[in-house]
């Protein structure tokens, strides 16, 4: 079965453009991040992508009514949440927006998995990111920081779930052939300076986690 790729951080039409065969289109709706953008522009750019490529709102501990204005202005298929929210808070945003759900979990070590474990009668898919660096400047995710693929290596879970974290075209067939991914995220694995993506480093993505 072919490897399923997410496109994260898209924030211009080359991109986009570029991204159009991939499975899962995101949009960063995080002001400190170098991909955020508006949720009216991430409309208009989404409107570029073919139809089944599913447009995914990235957000970070956001509030009710900002995630109302993402819902409404760009109507995404799924809202991934980026940052501390709870079980609780993220069953109050599926059932308040009616909306599917992917979780971010941070990983450094096997133990962090567990904590997907709350999230599973609740989210529609999983997504294991590496733990931000210990730095003041630190997103939370995005960082071009990997983590050790082989704590994936024959773990399952009932949901779909996603791998990420420094993720680029050289690595990315190795990470999932180590890790057993059924499904990769990209985000600055794919620009040539932070919050501006590479149209040819996409491609070479995509192809090199279908290859």
């Amino acid at each position: 079965m072919s490897v399923q790729v997410k496109i994260c951080g898209l924030n211009s039409p080359e991109a986009v453009r570029a991204a159009a065969t991939a499975d899962l289109g995101g949009f960063v709706f995080f002001p400190r991040s170098p991909r955020n953008v508006r949720p009216e522009e991430a409309a208009a750019l989404a409107a570029e992508l073919p139809r089944r490529v599913r447009r995914v709102a990235l957000v970070v501990d956001a509030d009710d009514a900002t995630l109302r204005h993402i819902v409404v202005q760009f109507r995404p298929d799924f809202v991934q949440l980026h940052g501390r929210e709870t079980p609780e808070r993220v069953a109050a945003i599926k059932r308040d927006f009616g909306m599917k759900t992917i979780k971010a979990i941070a990983v450094s070590k096997a133990a962090d998995l567990d904590a997907a474990d709350a999230y599973l009668d609740i989210v529609d898919m999983l997504l294991f990111d590496a733990h931000p660096p210990a730095r003041p400047d630190a997103l939370p995710g995005g960082n071009a920081t990997p983590f050790d693929w082989r704590l994936l290596h024959g773990r399952s879970w009932p949901v779909a779930w996603l791998l990420s974290g420094g993720l680029t075209p050289a690595n990315v067939a190795e990470a999932v052939a180590v890790s057993g991914a059924p499904a990769v995220d990209v985000s600055s694995g794919v620009e040539d300076r932070p919050g501006h993506k590479d149209p040819k480093r996409i491609k070479a993505f995509l192809q090199a986690a279908r290859g």
